[in-house]
């Protein structure tokens, strides 16, 4: 056991509406107090509402992504400051969807963590391999990439981030990292991130990856995995509900 206080964060992803998520709110509200720190990162049309209905609870609330870009003409871009002023504690980067569908390679991921540290809000930083690189052994290589931009960008500051480990091959397939196979990733991340700073045993590194409340347990007792990203389990109330209980 470390000292570490996990933390899970849920992702809605692009799914949501007021009325579902007033619901959700209400459900994952009744299930406190939780022994973890919790987060729900939603989509930005609903950043006041959800910043409303939590207000004053025990449930820290973020976005899924944010500008490299302080301010100007970036049509449909959201900025960190516009973030903080509604309160934003977490916003994630780099996330395999993001990577994915937007290009967004390494250097604009480190660039919207140094963004959001400078604005105070606390980045979730994601790396992760796909099933191909995985196949061909490059999971070590990839994962090792992606962090080192972060860490080159953000220097010392790199201690203040969170980082998410999210094997590509299991997001909404259904199919889970082994909790062996995610410790021997969230290992070599811990010993990147000491060589690069001093608070790398303070600092979380969660896993991403079809975690349910089935499996949340087993991940979690793992040494180097400190809570979890939580995808689809995160829109059913009782799921994440269940999935905080196994963080605490």
């Amino acid at each position: 056991m470390t000292d570490r206080t996990p933390l899970v964060a849920g992702n809605w992803k692009m799914h949501g509406s007021r009325a579902a998520n007033a619901e959700l709110l209400a459900g994952i509200l009744a299930g406190q107090p939780f022994k973890c720190d919790v987060a729900v990162c939603v989509p930005s049309p609903y950043l006041g509402d959800v910043a409303q209905a939590l207000a004053g609870s025990g449930v820290a609330w973020g976005a899924q992504d944010c500008s490299a870009h302080e301010h100007g003409a970036y049509t449909g871009e959201v900025s960190a400051g516009m973030l903080a002023e509604f309160g934003c504690r977490y916003v994630i980067v780099g996330h395999s969807e993001r990577r994915a569908y937007h290009a967004e390679g390494d250097q604009a991921v480190a660039d919207k963590a140094k963004i959001a540290l400078a604005r105070g809000i606390t980045p979730i930083v994601c790396v992760g391999e796909t099933l191909a690189e995985r196949e061909s052994g490059q999971t070590e290589a990839v994962v090792k990439r992606q962090l080192s931009a972060v860490i080159h960008t953000l220097g010392p500051c790199v201690g203040e981030i969170v980082v998410a480990y999210e094997p590509v091959w299991a997001i909404g397939t259904g199919k889970t990292a082994t909790p062996e196979q995610a410790q021997e990733v969230h290992a070599l991340l811990r010993v990147q991130l000491r060589a690069a700073t001093q608070r790398a045993d303070a600092m979380r590194v969660l896993y991403g990856g079809s975690v349910k409340p089935d499996n949340a347990a087993t991940l979690f007792a793992q040494p180097d995995i400190d809570g979890g990203l939580i995808g689809g389990a995160s829109l059913k109330a009782s799921d994440f509900v269940a999935i905080c209980r196994a963080a605490g």
